[in-house]
């Protein structure tokens, strides 16, 4: 027990009485799996004491809430089919799998991808054509009937929607992924669940168990103090954070719709139902949980009730129970907030590093698309250079877009220190992406708008906020080139940032909004269903064309795909640099390697630019590769030109 002789004396005294608990569920295994149990328990403890006792530890139950826990991480790890456990012993020698430049996420809808979980296996092909490794399996465990957040009010997590099929399909697809080299993601959504989840159910009929795992109040008084500083997710349909259900003569902490009930995470009969969850999902083969909605966790009063200190807590113990009963998997933080926060969830101080290992760069995201309507990248410089530093374990899921919409998260700071009006510059990203700027090719729509703070989110595919949607409607070839020149340049920049690059459904052949929804009473109200469509498999097969517009997509980001497979610089365990090279247009980044440092050049304008090559060959590029066109360029006049809307990635 060397990992335990470093612990303090109490800490190793809560260790044994863990190792005391789980031995009895242990009990049935060969020595040697128990023997990788109780080191695991050992090696990490101290993370997960470290989380847990801020928490929970003052509780004079404290002690036999471990010994629950210690139970229920022994019964899964005692449960976990053998393949898992294989798999658990790979990712402990090659803990830094999700960091590796072949990385290539791809995110989708089941339903609208293939119909169904089993349909999913039919396209499998597809995904490997492509280079997929890992998949986001969206809107996947059961929601409730009618409304639902797009799936994000879980009914039961334990089951998926009958639509989709059953556990088993689930069971099924990951196995067949797995085999194919891909890891499945699942949304686990802690924040809440459904208001006709078991767990709400019995707390609707009276069972105080159940009332204790929500915020309940008996009267306005307290939601009333907490509203004084709370803001509103969805000001147009879901005004305010509490609704009042007659039935029990009780206000219900609803922090996203009236139908969503936030958890008590206070309780600590809330933290061991959702590692039961966590635990059972990963022995289906999931082997990425995406942590929906983490930031909201913690109420204080007085604040938002957004990144507290307890969340980060209650997040590091999680992690540190996924190491102990199944390594083999990660977790990924869905927190869409400002980088300085956004790095807690990575960990920093004492819990540095054990946090989360992996979470949207929504920055990089946002200033994509600022950059691209401006055509001025200062903002985006300024803003990525003081970005946050993380640590070294970690990867970025990179984006151009996601299912939900996009948020205009500009802050009149950043804005200010490159001579920008924050507030003025948010409005004209709306006003250009919703296409009501004067000569924006733009494609939008304007989601939420909070007359109170002028805030106007925007929803949209990538194609059609990139102007091909309106290219072809004029039937401009010029202008259907450049918008393909827009979507490559917006991969290359995630497949060059380093991290997990994230391509959402349809983006690789050029899908375009879906003006279906309105027709269709449960989406007509919400916007965000223009850009999830269904997968048009007929639009796919032109994949092979490469004269078509999907062909010459498709084409195009699979040859970034293969080109970052063969860049070792864009391992996330290397950091990014953003250079300051005083040109307005281009944003150039560098990856410092052993082998060598990795240049990267993007032109955010439909112009030629050059870059002076002194920048090169300030970073050791005398004759620089671009790995993206796989030729030498031409530096001998003192010069690099770079075509509208190019990219290089030069070593």
């Amino acid at each position: 027990m060397h990992n335990a002789a470093l612990l303090a004396p109490e800490a190793r005294r809560r260790l044994e009485l863990c190792l005391a608990a789980a031995a009895p569920e242990l009990a049935p295994l060969p020595p040697r799996d128990r023997q990788l149990f109780e080191l695991r328990l050992e090696r990490f403890f101290q993370n997960l004491d470290d989380g847990l006792a801020p928490v929970y530890g003052r509780r004079p139950d404290f002690d036999a809430f471990l010994e629950r826990l210690a139970v229920t991480m022994a019964r899964h790890y005692r449960e976990r089919p053998e393949p898992l456990k294989l798999l658990d012993i790979e990712r402990d020698l090659t803990p830094d799998w999700f960091q590796h430049e072949s990385m290539l996420g791809y995110v989708f809808y089941v339903e609208r991808f293939a119909g169904d979980l089993r349909g999913v296996m039919e396209h499998i092909d597809y995904l490997e054509e492509l280079g997929v490794n890992y998949v986001h399996l969206m809107y996947t465990l059961r929601p409730r009937e009618g409304e639902n957040d797009g799936g994000y009010a879980i009914r039961d997590y334990r089951d998926v929607d009958p639509r989709l099929g059953t556990i088993d399909d689930l069971e099924a697809v990951c196995g067949e992924l797995r085999e194919r080299g891909i890891s499945a993601c699942v949304d686990l959504v802690l924040n809440h669940c459904a208001d006709d989840h078991d767990w709400a159910m019995r707390a609707k009929a009276g069972e105080e168990r159940y009332q204790d795992y929500f915020y309940m109040y008996g009267d306005r008084a307290v939601p009333d103090e907490y509203e004084r500083t709370l803001p509103e997710v969805f000001p147009d349909f879901a005004p305010g954070n509490f609704t009042y259900y007659p039935e029990m003569g009780k206000w219900v902490w609803t922090t996203f719709n009236a139908y969503q009930w936030d958890l008590n995470w206070t309780n600590p009969e809330v933290f061991l139902e959702v590692v039961d969850i966590m635990l059972y999902l990963a022995n289906r083969g999931v082997e990425v949980f995406r942590l929906d909605a983490v930031a909201f966790l913690w109420k204080r009063l007085g604040t938002d009730c957004q990144n507290q200190p307890e969340v980060h807590d209650v997040l590091q113990a999680l992690r540190a129970c996924s190491r102990v009963a199944t390594p083999a998997v990660a977790h990924k933080a869905e927190a869409i907030v400002s980088p300085d926060d956004l790095v807690h969830y990575f960990g920093t101080g004492r819990h540095y590093g054990k946090v989360s290992n992996i979470a949207y760069h929504n920055t990089l995201m946002v200033q994509f698309w600022s950059s691209l309507a401006s055509r001025d990248t200062r903002l985006m410089v300024h803003t990525l250079r003081e970005f946050p530093r993380t640590p070294a374990s970690i990867a970025w899921g990179t984006y151009v877009r996601c299912h939900d919409d996009i948020g205009w998260a500009v802050t009149d700071e950043d804005a200010g220190a490159v001579g920008l009006s924050g507030a003025d510059h948010r409005s004209f990203l709306s006003d250009y992406y919703s296409g009501q700027f004067p000569g924006s090719p733009a494609r939008g729509a304007v989601f939420q708008h909070n007359q109170r703070t002028g805030d106007r989110r925007i929803s949209g595919s990538l194609a059609s906020l990139a102007g091909l949607e309106f290219a072809r409607e004029l039937g401009d070839d010029r202008l259907v080139a450049l918008s393909i020149e827009r979507i490559l340049l917006g991969h290359a920049l995630i497949c060059g940032f380093g991290g997990i690059p994230l391509i959402y459904m349809g983006d690789e052949i050029g899908m375009t909004n879906d003006y279906r929804y309105t027709s269709l009473t449960e989406q007509a109200g919400d916007n965000r269903w223009l850009h999830r469509p269904y997968m048009d498999w007929q639009k796919a097969q032109l994949r092979s064309d490469e004269g078509s517009v999907e062909g010459r997509i498709f084409h195009g980001i699979r040859h970034i795909v293969r080109a970052r497979r063969h860049t070792p610089q864009l391992n996330s365990a290397y950091s990014t640099e953003v250079l300051d090279v005083d040109h307005p247009h281009l944003v150039v980044l560098a990856r410092p390697h052993p082998l060598g440092e990795l240049v990267e050049i993007f032109n955010f304008s439909e112009d030629h630019q050059r870059l002076d090559t002194a920048v090169l060959g300030a970073r050791g590029l005398a004759q620089p590769f671009d790995q993206l066109s796989q030729s030498f360029v031409d530096v001998s006049r003192g010069s690099l030109s770079v075509p509208p809307y190019g990219r290089y990635w030069l070593v």
